[in-house]
């Protein structure tokens, strides 16, 4: 199948493209970017004139509820929901049940996903035996099977010793650690502590939660050398200090979820559940100095942190329910409203859910993801970046219809996704204008 975009908008920030260019596809694979290669035939060519085109969009967090959870979401419903986003690439954590700690587990999630033949799976391996930080897990054993890092997910190592060996033993043979900090004795709340959680009455989670794993995290890897990602920071304090780490040359890179970008402790409102996430929602002064630190490179990667919770526990008294909210589809939204909002340039912007994310992967995955090149895989996402959409529960993919952001409009919307040169998802209230070849 030969493809020919025409007249769009390119995007790459990987290259700091911002042209108008066509795009030509044969097989998998990008074979021409504004002119044709001699002797290309289109099968197909889609009139793309107003719209841009993205490389596929890379989220480093969404949990797709499989295997363990399916009855709040399953592998199908939450890859048409990344393909509905522009996601071609996602990385799973391993909190599934059972955890992600043997090598049988993660063969058969990722043939789920070959079979489907839809976005990308990067599975992160579970680094304790079922999360429980007692006993490291097989990493090469992992690693082999298709673990592209290793991760605790949300459960927090209490034993220090064990994080140290696990920081050697990854050290040694090359591997990441992704690690959300949290000291495990500090982190019980449910809303960021301070004057706002003290008047709705709900048990807080201090800074120091956040920055004394921190400053534990740099202590090891300044002994070990182990490279650390940091998933979900939260707060001015934590930012500040992964500053200075990475001016100390410490090898560590941090995402934040797309949620903290736009939203504040008071968005919880009168006890609004879906404003229930881990980790909490901060005050202005946090959420302005995550803005500030993807602004000036601090922070790496903009997530999804997607999380698909079922009515039952989804819909309880605050403090009861569960944590976790809906985001594949509205990664690229909240990211261009940031851009538009703080006044960052949009390549820049989007090149926190591309580039940057595939980057913090790893050269075992940035060669086939996060950019449009000549010879390059064909991952891209078709966008309506002029268009303004309502985000409503009918309108939403995934399974999970819990998200902050109900009924709020944002900038933004996919028109089509496509995987390997194949379209696998096309909008169905807006298709692609097309033209004979």
């Amino acid at each position: 199948m030969k493809l020919h975009i025409q007249g769009a908008r390119l995007i790459d920030p990987a290259y700091g493209v911002d042209a108008q260019k066509d795009v030509f596809i044969a097989g998998s694979r990008i074979v021409g970017l504004g002119n044709a290669p001699a002797d290309f035939s289109a099968d197909r060519v889609i009139d793309a004139r107003g719209l841009a085109v993205l490389p596929g969009l890379v989220d480093l967090a969404a949990r797709l509820r499989e295997p363990g959870f399916e009855y709040r979401a399953t592998l199908e419903s939450e890859m048409q929901a990344a393909l509905a986003g522009g996601v071609t690439s996602l990385v799973l954590p391993p909190d599934t049940d059972p955890a992600l700690d043997e090598p049988g587990l993660v063969e058969m999630l990722k043939h789920r996903a070959r079979l489907l033949n839809q976005a990308r799976l990067y599975p992160l391996g579970a680094m304790t035996v079922g999360l429980k930080g007692e006993k490291l897990t097989e990493m090469g054993q992992l690693t082999a099977a298709g673990c592209v890092a290793f991760s605790q997910a949300d459960t927090p190592i209490t034993d220090t010793n064990v994080l140290l060996r696990a920081m050697q033993y990854a050290r040694t043979f090359g591997y990441a650690l992704w690690l959300r900090p949290q000291d495990p004795w500090l982190g019980g709340g449910v809303a960021a502590s301070g004057s706002y959680a003290s008047r709705l009455g709900l048990s807080g989670v201090s800074v120091q939660a956040e920055t004394i794993a921190l400053h534990t995290i740099f202590e090891l890897q300044r002994v070990s050398g182990a490279r650390v990602h940091l998933c979900r920071l939260s707060s001015a304090a934590g930012l500040a200090l992964v500053r200075a780490a990475r001016a100390e040359g410490l090898p560590v890179t941090c995402d934040v979820s797309a949620h903290h970008v736009h939203l504040t402790d008071l968005d919880i409102g009168h006890f609004d559940s879906h404003c229930r996430l881990i980790p909490p929602l901060r005050g202005q002064r946090d959420r302005d100095a995550i803005q500030a630190a993807l602004a000036d490179g601090t922070i790496d990667a903009i997530c999804s942190d997607h999380t698909p919770v079922d009515d039952d526990n989804k819909l309880l008294p605050f403090s009861e329910a569960e944590a976790g909210a809906t985001g594949l589809e509205l990664l690229l939204s909240l990211t261009v409203k940031w851009a538009q909002q703080s006044g960052v340039p949009l390549v820049q912007a989007l090149g926190k859910i591309t580039h940057a994310p595939a980057t913090v992967l790893g050269d075992r995955v940035i060669a086939s993801c996060g950019r449009l090149e000549v010879g390059g895989t064909a991952d891209l996402a078709i966008v309506d970046l002029d268009t303004m959409w309502t985000v409503r529960e009918s309108e939403l993919y995934s399974q999970g219809k819990h998200t902050p952001f109900l009924g709020i409009e944002l900038p933004a919307r996919v028109r089509a996704t496509l995987v390997d040169g194949l379209v696998v998802f096309e909008a169905k209230e807006a298709s692609l204008n097309e033209r004979a070849a």
